[in-house]
């Protein structure tokens, strides 16, 4: 039984997507437009499709392979891309599409729901099956060696086209990407001021990190929404996340649970967050913090 997959080039959710796909059947296909992804797959399929990110006609690329491939399940990241595509796929095709999963046993899968509060299991009633990998559910493998690209040029009408991006804005991350940082040190209401957040950065750049922050923090306007950790916000898994100030709702904790570790610097010791801490400091946030920044100085002088 045959499975497909869309991915996209350089994109680490991309992989993990393709490391639950490798164990649904063979063989394994891929997809992607525009560029060949470097992803190891029995067949690549290459849609040359030219302009910018347009979702009616990348699900109509992909559409058109499983129309050929007939696969018993077509997989993609859990990503805003990935689902968008998907749940495009899934219109034209008249087919089921369950989004965020974390695992797949047949027709049966379990799936991320309610910004990650609870695991649903569902099943898929269809011959050809559409979902998406949750983020950080599946660990990524090592790539292999790519397939040689088979391209085609899919059939598009006037309404593909007609929603596309047409312009991108970079956030002003400093150089070090939110989602890709290996430390993230967020800070929450607790935090106190938009001009709080300077012992926050310092802490981040110490580290070679990055600064994040909760919901609350960019509906009070104190950092920009690219900051913002959480269901609404970005998801992150760095090796450690440092959260000051947070209190821990769950939109918060779906955005940072991928972390392998979390510390947790907090003055009320019953606060949601503290039952995800792997290592917790109790106490005011503005003393902590500057002094873990005064250590890590010292330390670094040496």
């Amino acid at each position: 039984m045959s499975v497909l997959v869309y991915v996209e080039p350089g994109d680490e959710l991309s992989l993990q997507a393709l490391a639950l796909a490798r164990g649904l059947g063979s063989p394994l296909h891929a997809v992607c437009v525009g560029e060949p992804a470097e992803v190891g797959v029995d067949v690549l399929h290459v849609a040359d499709v030219v302009g910018s990110f347009a979702p009616g006609a990348w699900a109509a690329a992909v559409a058109e392979v499983v129309a050929s491939v007939e696969p018993e399940y077509v997989v993609a990241a859990g990503s805003d891309r990935g689902n968008e595509i998907l749940a495009h796929v899934a219109a034209r095709l008249d087919l089921p599409f369950a989004a965020n999963c974390t695992e797949v046993r047949g027709d049966d899968v379990t799936r991320v729901r309610w910004g990650g509060s609870l695991l649903e299991e569902a099943r898929l009633h269809a011959g050809t099956k559409l979902l998406s990998v949750a983020p950080h559910s599946v660990a990524a493998e090592a790539a292999t060696p790519a397939a040689a690209a088979e391209h085609f040029a899919p059939a598009l009408s006037p309404a593909d086209t007609a929603v596309r991006v047409s312009e991108r804005v970079a956030a002003a991350t400093g150089g070090i990407s939110l989602a890709d940082a290996k430390v993230v040190v967020s800070g929450g209401r607790g935090v106190g001021s938009a001009e709080g957040f300077g012992i926050i950065e310092e802490l981040a750049a110490l580290l070679g990190g990055a600064v994040g922050c909760s919901r609350v923090v960019t509906s009070a306007g104190w950092r920009p929404h690219s900051d913002q950790v959480g269901q609404t916000g970005t998801k992150v898994a760095p090796d450690l996340y440092v959260a000051c100030g947070i209190s821990g709702a769950t939109q918060h904790i779906a955005g940072c649970k991928g972390a392998k570790r979390m510390l947790v610097i907090n003055d009320d010791p019953e606060s949601p967050i503290m039952g995800h801490a792997d290592y917790a400091v109790i106490g005011n946030l503005h003393e902590i913090v500057p002094a873990i920044s005064a250590e890590l100085r010292r330390v670094q002088a040496r």
